[in-house]
């Protein structure tokens, strides 16, 4: 009995530390999605069911794992992550296979089981690039051109590599990765001009050098009305928003889907499983969607203001820019807005590598909420320089809560003390109303290490 209570216990210990508002909208995606999912395989013989609900679970398990761990910890094997992930992109070129409904050969076959490598990488170029970043920053060059450059030269090798693979709709979310934790990092706007002028220059010679037939007829047809293209290039789209244009208000019902149980939009279990909500379950059931991508998106800029250093920042910078960039490609991708380019709509369609994958990037997010505090300064004490070098603010304090790292930032005169007399409440109170006496100042002299 003791050795269940214990268990008991621990399971919740580690949800009082997590950030369980986040678990619950990461779930709910899931659960929804597998809702979906359910409905749709109706139309076919493939069990997508069982597949995505062992991705949700182990992807789970691994997510509770990783969060247990520092993500400082997670960094330091930046070299060991890089080699891995870079190991796995040049082995699909050697025995990458595709897989039915798509268009590259980005897909490794395990038994019976086919994996992604590029699902996997994204989660590895957000440590490995956070790492980058926050390096960058110790050292006072994120904002240097040489800084930019090596920046700029660390996300082309994943976006090359997966490019030369076919697989442009993967390469496009690196890009968009790249370009959103750079901003959010603090890389000067003239680097962003310089780039966009650069692209809207290149656009001739992607035109005709890179792009293929499929390419631009999929840009193409989102401008046409002529029969022949609606009916070959854009077929896929013109029928997802027939299925969610008839769903109306609330929908047909769940499980009531005709055009669902006939199959009519092809692939709907995955990059198209937004159809599938708009016709069962209607305007409601798709903008139920959106909310909740929107709030996850938020949870997660939050926990990454709470993060103590840039490190944890911009691995949660990191997995929003994925998460937000797939949801807005592809919910515009099933309204016909963006051309198709084969992005999954995140936690919510059918795909094991994909779902899997996620949920490791939930793992890292609720590793930075869970270590967002700095504990190597335990054992000393609170010392606070003001800006005539007199040392103003002296409190032991067992912990600086969150909300006063931000506010002032730690530095090589910043220490905290393990005293138990001080709570965070008190000391928070203490240091924003507290006046030194001349005493304090010159008895914080004598205590400067």
């Amino acid at each position: 009995m003791k050795a269940v209570n214990g268990f008991l216990g621990s399971i919740g210990g580690y949800f009082k530390n997590t950030d369980i508002l986040f678990w619950l909208m990461t779930f709910t995606a899931s659960f929804y999605g597998l809702a979906l999912i359910f409905s749709m395989q109706r139309s076919g013989t493939t069990d997508f069911v069982k597949t995505q609900l062992l991705a949700v679970i182990l992807g789970y398990v691994f997510a509770v794992v990783l969060s247990c761990i520092d993500y400082n910890i997670i960094a330091k094997l930046w070299w060991l992550i890089s080699v891995v992930g870079l190991a796995l992109t040049i082995a699909v070129f050697f025995i990458g296979i595709q897989v039915s409904g798509t268009d590259d050969t980005g897909w490794i076959r395990i038994g019976s089981l086919t994996f992604q490598p590029s699902e996997l990488t994204k989660i590895f170029f957000i440590v490995t690039f956070s790492k980058h970043i926050s390096y960058l920053i110790e050292i006072d060059k994120l904002k240097s051109f040489v800084g930019v450059i090596t920046l700029t030269a660390h996300a082309a090798i994943p976006i090359m590599l997966i490019h030369m693979q076919g697989d442009d709709g993967a390469a496009l979310i690196f890009a968009l990765m790249f370009l959103i934790m750079t901003f959010m990092a603090g890389v000067q706007l003239r680097y962003f001009i310089i780039l966009a002028a650069i692209a809207v220059t290149a656009i001739p010679i992607i035109w005709t050098n890179i792009l293929n037939d499929d390419q631009k007829n999929r840009l193409l047809v989102l401008f046409s009305s002529d029969d022949s293209m609606i009916q070959t290039y854009g077929w896929q789209q013109y029928q997802a928003k027939v299925s969610i244009a008839s769903g109306g208000l609330f929908g047909k019902g769940y499980y009531n889907g005709t055009r669902v149980a006939s199959g009519v939009v092809p692939y709907q279990e995955n990059d198209f499983i937004f159809s599938v909500a708009g016709e069962e379950l209607g305007f409601i059931g798709c903008a139920a969607i959106v909310l909740l991508m929107i709030l996850m998106c938020l949870k997660i800029l939050r926990t990454s203001s709470l993060s103590y250093n840039s490190l944890g920042r911009m691995i949660c910078i990191g997995f929003f820019a994925e998460i937000a960039s797939q949801s807005i490609i592809n919910i515009g991708m099933v309204l016909g807005l963006l051309p198709v380019v084969g992005i999954t709509l995140p936690f919510f369609s059918s795909g094991g590598s994909s779902v899997m994958c996620l949920y490791l990037g939930v793992g890292l997010v609720q590793s930075v909420y869970m270590h967002r505090t700095d504990t190597s300064l335990v054992g000393q004490k609170v010392i606070r320089k003001s800006t005539d070098e007199t040392y103003t603010k002296i409190q032991p304090c067992e912990e600086i809560p969150p909300a006063l790292e931000q506010r002032y930032e730690l530095s090589d005169d910043t220490y905290l003390s393990d005293s138990e007399d001080s709570s965070n409440e008190d000391f928070e109170e203490w240091f924003n109303t507290y006046e030194p006496t001349n005493e304090d100042i010159s008895s914080s002299d004598d205590d400067i290490p």
